[in-house]
Parts: structure tokens; C-alpha cells; sequence
């Protein structure tokens, strides 16, 4: 099956009350990469997202409740395997991630079948603190000797992935907070894909809520290992 547009890369964007951010999103994506097609998953919102991003020019599919980013990343996954997309780009709606990043990270693909872009690799000056570190540097170390080369961002969400993981990803991708990061790169690792990074920068949400903060930082790193120890001990 062909993509509706005849274009190889879908940007997955998941969307939750992101009505402030959208539009600028779409409309940079839109004019920097033309030849690539943007889809938003709206996550069940109460605002006006999905009109607002189909105004902008993205396709939209809408989700009937807020399955959480996971639930509406597998969604993207399922549109890009049944419409034959090649290669799909997760992006986040927020306007955190740079269109200009997105080149890069579909080179590295010649060389990988997941590649991630990476706040921790010497572009940018994005920084965590406290508890969220503590785990980012746990998952990275244990991470990155199971995949044989250093990832120091294993928790960002600005991805690009092959064919291949299209299709495993429509078929399987968790829902759960976390888990739509650390599992999917324990997974993939154990199934003998190959993972890389590439440096980028990241810039400051355009709208909306952060969905960290100081008082979550604490329940974030239990989690956090929580999520790690279930990904190495499941089949």
C-alpha cells in the first residue's frame, strides 16, 4: 500500500490540549520538510487541537479518550504501516523538537534501524537535575553496554525508525508513562536491532503544561527504575 501523498516519511506527532503549540509546530514542519508528511494523533483533547492542526496542514486522526502518549504513538505507528510509509520521525507537539533536527537523524539511518536525537551529546544546552538525572544516567548507562555504543538520552522522545520498526511498532508499543521510551529501546536491543543517536538541540515548550516538575521528580525516579527492571525481565 502506497502513503495517501506518495511521500516515504510520516512525522508522528501525539497531541494532548496542545492548541497553543500545534499550529506553529505544523506550519515549521510543514515549510522546512515539504516532502514529508505530518500526522497528529489528537490524545482524546478537550481543546481544539485536531482543528487547529488540520488547519495548519497536518493529517489528523482523533483518539476517543486520552490514551496517554504511548497509546497515541502506536496509533501513528499503525497509520505509517498501513499507508506504507518507509520511515517514521516521533515528534512532540510542544514545540521542544527542531524540524531542523530531522535530516540528520534520517542519514543516521543508513547505519541503524532506531535512531534517537540525543539533549546529552554535546549540542545545546538542555540540562536535568536531581532525581530525573539520577535516572536518565541509569538508563543510559545500562542501555547503552547492552546496545554496544554510548546513548546518553535514552529517555527523548525525538525519534526516527526504519520499515522494520514500523511494523513492530504497530504491532507492539506500550502505553505506559516511560515504558514508551526505555521499553521500546530494551525491546528493540534484545531483538537485535541496531540503535544509534545523533546530537540535537532542544528550545523551550511554544504553550501548554510541562508534565514534570520539582514535586514529581522523587515518584518519577521509582518509577523510572520500576519501568527499567520490568523491561529486562519480560519476554
Amino acid at each position: 500500500m502506497q502513503s495517501t501523498s506518495g511521500n516515504s516519511t510520516l512525522i508522528i506527532i501525539p497531541a494532548w490540549n496542545e492548541g497553543a503549540s500545534i499550529e506553529a509546530v505544523v506550519k515549521d514542519l510543514r515549510s522546512s520538510l515539504p516532502d514529508v508528511d505530518v500526522l497528529v494523533v489528537d490524545d482524546g483533547s478537550t481543546d481544539d487541537t485536531a482543528a487547529v492542526a488540520g488547519a495548519a496542514g497536518a493529517k489528523v486522526v482523533q483518539l476517543p479518550y486520552n490514551l496517554g502518549v504511548g497509546g497515541a504513538r502506536r496509533l501513528g505507528y499503525v497509520y505509517a504501516r498501513n499507508y506504507g510509509y518507509q520511515i517514521a520521525v516521533q515528534f512532540d507537539a510542544d514545540g521542544q523538537h527542531q524540524s531542523s533536527s530531522i535530516p540528520a537523524l534520517i542519514a543516521g539511518l543508513e547505519e541503524a534501524d532506531l535512531v534517537i536525537g540525543a539533549r546529552f551529546a554535546g549540542a545545546g544546552e538542555y540540562r536535568a537535575s536531581g532525581p530525573r538525572w539520577w535516572a536518565m544516567s541509569l538508563f543510559s548507562f545500562v542501555i547503552s553496554r547492552q546496545a554496544r555504543t554510548r546513548l546518553t538520552d535514552t529517555t527523548s522522545g525525538l525519534r526516527v525508525c526504519n520499515r522494520d520498526l514500523i511494523e513492530y511498532f504497530a504491532r507492539w508499543y506500550p502505553v505506559e508513562y516511560l515504558a514508551d521510551t526505555i521499553d521500546t529501546l530494551v525491546r528493540v536491543i534484545k531483538a537485535g536491532y541496531t540503535v544509534r543517536q545523533v546530537p540535537v538541540v532542544m528550545q523551550p515548550r511554544i504553550g501548554g503544561v510541562p508534565s514534570t516538575s520539582p514535586l514529581k521528580s522523587v515518584p518519577y525516579l521509582v518509577r523510572a527504575v520500576f519501568v527499567l527492571l520490568l523491561a529486562y525481565i519480560r519476554e
